[in-house]
């Protein structure tokens, strides 16, 4: 160590290895690197753009001066509270997965329906024998539709009418066809 404080080193020649194991053990130098060359350490002395420590560093978080204000104010404690754990509710809202949507309303126009094939079958049967299976339909779905509350009743009652009236129609066809054809002799 010199005079100012710092260390420095001496050159310094590297143990030459004893006799008995030469080149082996730890620290031990080849014969030849230990020959050739010096390996001196040195130190360096540092750059003056480096500041030397003062006599007392600080700790890491020490307050080191500036700003120093106190708060202007106490500030209100606030409680926080967490969500309760499942199933331990005091109160606990009913929580419904599946509701029973509300039933729909019946289905409105059988009666209209009624009527559509009456008078369908009373337009057939005018011309032809055969179109009493849509008189038939027309009756069917009439006497469905007055047992029915929400139908309208007047509706049901004229395709009840005009259904039978086209099932007459197609009878009378029928027997005067069967007439015409003397079938019955």
């Amino acid at each position: 160590m010199s005079d100012n404080g710092r260390f420095e080193a001496a050159e310094s020649q590297p143990p030459a290895a004893d006799a008995a194991g030469a080149g082996s053990g730890v620290g031990a130098v080849p014969s030849d690197v230990a020959g050739s060359q010096s390996l001196a350490a040195h130190l360096e002395a540092p750059s003056p753009d480096v500041a030397e420590a003062g006599a007392a560093s600080s700790m890491p978080g020490a307050h080191r001066g500036g700003f120093s204000r106190l708060p202007t104010a106490p500030t209100d404690i606030q409680s926080q509270t967490a969500p309760a754990e499942p199933g331990t509710e005091t109160n606990p809202v009913p929580f419904a997965q599946w509701v029973m949507p509300p039933p729909a309303e019946p289905y409105r126009g059988l009666a209209a329906w009624a009527l559509a094939f009456s008078i369908m079958g009373l337009i057939v049967s005018m011309f032809v024998g055969w179109g009493f299976p849509i008189g038939v339909v027309g009756i069917v779905s009439a006497i469905m539709a007055l047992f029915r509350p929400l139908e309208p009743r007047a509706v049901a009652i004229w395709a009840l009418a005009l259904g039978i009236l086209s099932v007459l129609y197609s009878v009378g066809w029928l027997i005067f066809a069967a007439y015409v054809a003397n079938i019955w002799g």
